[in-house]
Order: structure tokens, then sequence, then C-alpha cells
């Protein structure tokens, strides 16, 4: 159904809104501080191994820094930057150089994290602790524990998922400040080379990570860090490895597969179907992740035949119960990004099966998913804080739950986790875990299920709503 003229939203205003959220998730000393009920936190964070540590930013609605999604919000915004900074600089939408502080934010950390080659720390806080107490991180006096991968406990998910963070924002900063973007390069490379020559899980290394982020395979992160490196470099080497006897093994071609923290596959599609598509039209391998990058494409498209039923009534696709708006955001990014590559290299049609689509079928399909997300849904409520007159009053979130002038410890916070009144302070530019398949929300601080917003969630709803902020403009062909 075509929302009607009154409906139409303000994809602009949802931008500047999303953007907000990083700020709100900042730990460290903060600059320039906008959000007046954050302050310092976490200052002490690495002290005790003379590491500075304290930047970055916390994960969720907690005080913890978890280092592999954090690691693939800074590549998704990166990719959004280097994708759509033309759109995010425009007068009157002005979110470019936010977005760039945004990443430079947590880059900052994750290369003081790689203290020396082989060594990544990859969590700084112990979630079972901080889970059990209900306090705002500036509260927080303890020393935080820090845990490590190394070749001992190797784990080549989050290595390379950092090596894609840094290598695409090396690209995002290699006009404006080249040595900072050589830096992140070379942290990028040698994370790459440790991350493929010591191959394990980290959770498997470090079983105290498995509750919140388990991560279930690194064949993905490894060919996605690659196809950030072969961008970053334009050296064959990476191009090598994405299409020799690593891609065998790990690329799962002709598949569809969700994008998210944890697995990267259909981000690598539409990464190498750019390249496919403007660079190497020759080339069989890469032809098979544009082939696949399609087959994803055609899922998600409700008129094709091969569309996924995985999706609410209102048109939502719909994946998992926890986060459940991640997903769909997620892809609704990634076919707004194939449908202009599409345009930009004149392959009009997308075929799915005997139907014929146009890239204009898959912006309209990321329309449908954004403008479900900020309030055209059973519920008429925008799950993004802040954006319209209706939006989750009772977040799952610390800081936002406890008034910025409370002092309180571990255990007594929790008077404000369990009060009756909405949150003292908003969590403007949060992006809510989302409803159920039913599509009923339930706007509980106790409901962490539907009600506790993520950074990355924000990172992948900014480059939705930055595709969608102007009228369709052609992609670059080169990030570099």
């Amino acid at each position: 159904v075509e929302p009607s003229e009154s409906h139409k939203h303000n994809y602009v205003a949802a931008l500047k809104i999303a953007m907000q959220f990083f700020d709100i998730q900042k730990s460290g000393k903060l600059v320039n501080n906008q959000i007046k009920w954050r302050g310092d936190s976490g200052l002490k964070d690495g002290k005790e191994v003379d590491l500075e540590l304290s930047k970055g930013m916390y994960d969720a609605g907690d005080a913890v820094k978890f280092g592999f999604p954090l690691a693939f919000t800074a590549t998704m915004l990166s990719w959004t930057i280097l994708e759509r900074g033309q759109r995010m600089g425009m007068e009157g939408v002005d979110q470019l150089q936010k977005a760039k502080d945004s990443v430079k934010w947590i880059t900052d950390y994750l290369v003081n994290a790689h203290p020396k080659d082989n060594v990544l720390y990859v969590q700084v806080g112990d979630a079972e602790k901080d889970h059990k107490c209900w306090q705002r991180p500036e509260s927080i006096t303890d020393n935080k524990p820090l845990f490590q991968i190394n070749t001992t406990a190797p784990g080549s998910d989050v290595a390379a998922e950092t090596a894609a963070a840094l290598a695409s924002a090396s690209l995002v900063f290699k006009k404006s400040d080249p040595p900072y973007s050589a830096k992140l390069l070379e942290h990028a490379k040698k994370l790459f080379i440790f991350a493929d020559k010591y191959r394990e899980y980290y959770s498997v290394s470090l079983p105290q990570v498995k509750k919140y982020y388990n991560s279930t395979g690194y064949g993905d992160e490894l060919l996605w860090a690659a196809s950030w490196l072969y961008h970053a470099t334009q050296e064959n080497i990476y191009k090598d490895y994405v299409v020799g006897s690593e891609a065998e093994e790990f690329a799962d071609w002709g598949k569809p597969s969700w994008f998210s923290w944890d697995n990267k596959l259909a981000g690598v599609q539409v990464l190498l179907s750019r390249v496919y598509f403007f660079h190497g039209k020759d080339n069989t391998k890469l032809a098979k992740y544009q082939k696949s990058a399609q087959a994803l494409m055609c899922t998600l498209l409700p008129e094709s035949p091969s569309a996924t039923s995985d999706r609410t009534n209102g048109g939502l696709i719909w994946i998992a119960e926890w986060n459940a708006l991640q997903h769909p955001v997620a892809v609704a990014f990634l076919a707004s990004l194939y449908g202009d590559y599409m345009e930009k290299s004149d392959n009009e049609n997308l075929e799915c099966d005997e139907k014929t689509f146009k890239s204009e079928d898959l912006r309209e399909f990321a329309k449908k998913q954004a403008d479900y997300v900020l309030g055209d849904n059973p519920n008429s409520m925008s799950y993004l804080v802040g954006y319209s007159k209706k939006f989750p009053k009772f977040v799952h979130h610390r800081g936002a739950s406890i008034p910025a002038d409370a002092t309180t410890g571990c255990k007594d916070g929790y008077q404000w986790l369990e009060s009756t009144k909405p949150n003292p302070n908003e969590a403007t530019g949060a992006l809510v875990g989302g409803p159920f398949m039913n599509e009923t929300y339930i706007d509980s601080r106790n409901n962490s299920m539907q009600g506790e917003p993520t950074t990355y969630n924000s990172a992948l709803l900014v480059g939705l709503l930055s595709s969608l902020a102007t009228s369709s403009q052609s992609v670059v062909t080169s990030l570099g």
C-alpha cells in the first residue's frame, strides 16, 4: 500500500535524529558534548595495561564496549560515508562531519586496542557483572576487566571485522587526513594477517563473550576484510583472496543470507558486486558474488517469485525476536546500494526467475522498510526515538532511565529500572529492537528484547536514511 501524502516521511529529519545516538553512546572524555545528560566516563579504561582505551562506544543500554559489534558499527558508518557522503554533506543535511567524527571516535579506540601485532583487546567490561548493575556509565568507578585475543587465544572473526573497520575508515580519511588514513590502513593489514593466520572463533578463545556476541563463523569476516582492503589498496593480493580457495570455502555462493553484526556475507556480495559492475565483468568468481547478491535482492522484493515469506503482514522483513529491526534495516540499506550500482553501470534489469524488476523497485523496497520503522506500521509508532509524535518512552537504557543528577551505585539504581515513569532523559536517535512477528510492541523498560537500542542498529539506520535522504544520485564508481 502506498503511504498517503500525509504519511510521507522526512528522511533528512530522521537522519539528523538517528545520528545523535552515537553521541549518547560515547565513552571517554566528551568533546563538544551536545547530550546534556551524558558526561565523561570510562576514563581509566585500559590504564592497568598502560593503554588508552577510554574512547569507543558502549554497545547498547549498558556500559560494556564489545569490540566485535563496535567494529561493525565503524565499518557500516564508513561504508555509508563512502557511498553517501555527498548527500550527507549537502546543505540542509549537514551530517557528514558528524559521521566522520563518530567513526574516528571508534577507530581511535580500535587502533589503541591493537598495541602490537597479533594482540587485540576485544572487550572492555565484564558483561555478566555489568548486567547485574543498573547505573550510569558516569557512576562506574572500579576498573573494568579487559579481554584480549592473541596467538594462543585467537579470534579471526573479531580481528577481521576490526581490519574491515580500519580499512574502510582509511578511505574515509584518505583526503582529509592522509597520515591518519595511512595509520589505519597499516593496522588493518596487520590485523588481517593475524585473523587469517591464526584461525579460531573468538567466542571459543574467550567463552565469556559467548552469551552476548557469540560468533557463528569467521569465513565471512575474512572475505569482508579482504574486500575492504582491496577497495582501500587496489592491491591484487586482496582481490585474489576473495576469488581464491578461501572463497571456495567460505563464500556460500548462490545461497542468500541475512546481513548482521554476525554475518557479513550479504555485505561482501554487494561490495564485490560493485567491483564486478564497474571494474570486473570478465571475472567469473566476482560474477558469482554478483549473482548471489542478485538472489538476495530477489528474495526481498515482495512481488518476486522467490520472495521470502519472512515478513510481517505490514511488510517488514522479520527474522529474529531479539532486535527484530536489525535485519530489515540492514537489507534495505544493501538493496538501495545494489539498485544504485545497477543504475550507474547501465544494468537496468534485475531478473528474478521469469519476472524482471528495475532498480527503482529496490529503492521502493528500501523506502517501505524505512517507512515502517518511522511509523507506517500497525502501531502507528516510530521505532526511532525522537522522531514523530509517538515513539518508545521506556527505552531499556541505563543512562536514559536515571536522572543525570542522581548518584547511584550498582544496586540502588534498580529503582529507575522499575519506575513506572517514562525515562527522564530521551535517548534521541535510538533505534529500539522492534516489533514481534504479530507487530505488537510492549513499551516497557524491562523488555530488553524489544526495547533495547544498539549502536550498530543506528549505524545501519544511518546508512539506510542517507540512501533515501535525497533523490537518487549516482554512486561513485570507485571508493578509493
